[in-house]
């Protein structure tokens, strides 16, 4: 098939990128403190920030529609969106996360954090609904943003425990290797199937030239500097701080890139056409039924 043009979309900008980016990190920061959660009370103020960058990424959308005092008619298309579906889950998210760290209760941060993944996943999804744009459509993207943001919410938290002097920041250096192995699988996988699929050439141009950064700088360096924070205690909070801050950043990176640079719009194909006039056939004709008695 011969592609005859594609173009980059331009109905997200920056505001769009920011609220996978903040959104992606808060929501799954919100899940990794309530696992954390689990032994003992929840991280206030790992919470707050956890709430604070949700709430900054879906700002950016609200300044990004047309009519800002509109914003209500994201909620009426929840049988078919999942636009709405993600702003119907934050009005959930939002109390439920406040109660459950202000009273201190692990089962209510539990049910937050179940509430953040489930917010992640309508991101991924929202994305992957996208069908115009090859690089948004492709069902590898739902693994990418999820293990991402993963990734995002878990470095975050290992920086808010480097700063606390917590000691479960041994544990979390532990997960973050297994995270990143994730992210770096998918990468591969969702750049793979997009070559498969033949997405347009300045798609793929700008996701090979991002593949170093994104594969070495963002998951393989991370985890050997994590690995390095557990088996030299006097390198450990440099290191982890280090390894959690390429983590989040890359992942910030990968997905702004994504979104404003390798959103290129498939244009209509053809069929392979062929020289001369088209063959008539002629039709069909059906022989009368014979009835034997």
């Amino acid at each position: 098939m011969n592609r005859f043009y594609t173009v980059l979309q331009t109905s997200w900008d920056w505001r769009a990128a920011v609220n996978f980016m903040f959104g992606g990190t808060g929501s799954a920061l919100i899940l990794i403190i309530a696992i954390a959660s689990l032994p003992g009370t929840p991280a206030l103020p790992a919470g707050i920030t956890a709430l604070v960058l949700v709430g900054l990424g879906l700002f950016t959308v609200w300044l990004e529609i047309g009519r800002p005092m509109r914003f209500l008619h994201v909620f009426f298309h929840p049988q078919t969106s999942w636009m709405t579906r993600e702003a119907s889950v934050a009005l959930l998210l939002f109390p439920v996360t406040l109660i459950g760290l202000l009273y201190r209760n692990p089962a209510i941060v539990i049910a937050a954090g179940l509430l953040g993944l489930v917010f992640l996943y309508c991101q991924a999804r929202i994305l992957l609904a996208s069908k115009g744009i090859p690089s948004w459509r492709e069902p590898a993207i739902v693994a990418l943003i999820i293990s991402t943001g993963l990734v995002e919410g878990s470095a975050v938290f290992i920086l808010y425990l480097l700063l606390s002097g917590s000691s479960m920041q041994t544990a979390m250096l532990v997960l973050l290797p297994v995270l990143l192995v994730i992210r770096a699988l998918s990468w591969n996988s969702y750049r793979q199937r997009l070559i498969a699929g033949q997405a347009p050439q300045q798609t793929l141009s700008i996701l090979r030239d991002i593949h170093a950064t994104t594969l070495w700088a963002g998951n393989i360096t991370p985890a050997v500097l994590a690995a390095i924070a557990l088996l030299i205690p006097v390198a450990g909070p440099p290191a982890g701080a280090v390894a959690a801050l390429l983590a989040l950043f890359s992942g910030w990176h990968m997905k702004f890139t994504i979104i404003t640079r390798a959103s290129q719009q498939q244009g209509y194909s053809v069929g392979k056409l062929k020289r001369g006039r088209p063959q008539i056939k002629p039709p069909v004709r059906r022989k009368p039924d014979r009835f034997v008695f």
